[in-house]
């Protein structure tokens, strides 16, 4: 369904204007799909990639480290950790270098979570099988183009 359909607008500024409400539009709905499916794990998309950080870093980081590997900048990293060791899925142990900080590590419990999206993966990217490969890599380019325009 176009987007004038679906915001109900026919008249934009231009192409520019136009896009940016797009790409506003289409990040709250690939969102909401996303919500979805972490809803049954009970966490959220942030949850989740903060496990992804973790697992992938393969040793503790600080918060600030974690902060500077988000893909959602600004949020509260050290408010959704301790939600994370509410339930179980990361430990925080104090830096042996620094005592000031806190290492955040992840928890068998969230390398068990972990392993279990990783196998509803393909239901993940259905939000956007919509494409073909090459439809893909070319919105991949586009988006990384908009980014590191100057």
């Amino acid at each position: 369904m176009s987007l004038e359909t679906e915001i109900q607008q026919t008249k934009f500024r231009n192409e520019y204007q136009k896009t940016i409400i797009n790409l506003v539009y289409t990040y709250n709905w690939v969102s909401e799909q996303n919500k979805k499916f972490f809803e049954r794990e009970d966490i959220t998309s942030q949850q989740f990639n903060i496990l992804r950080i973790l697992r992938g870093a393969g040793k503790p980081l600080s918060t600030l480290q974690i902060r500077q590997r988000m893909l959602d900048k600004m949020s509260d990293t050290s408010r959704i950790v301790d939600r994370l060791v509410k339930k179980g899925f990361v430990k925080k142990v104090v830096c042996k270098s620094d005592r000031r900080l806190v290492d955040v590590s992840i928890s068998e419990q969230g390398l068990e979570l972990l392993q279990k999206l990783d196998l509803s993966s393909d239901e993940m990217d259905s939000v956007i099988n919509k494409l073909s490969i090459q439809e893909a890599e070319t919105l991949n380019n586009l988006l990384d183009k908009i980014r590191t325009a100057d």
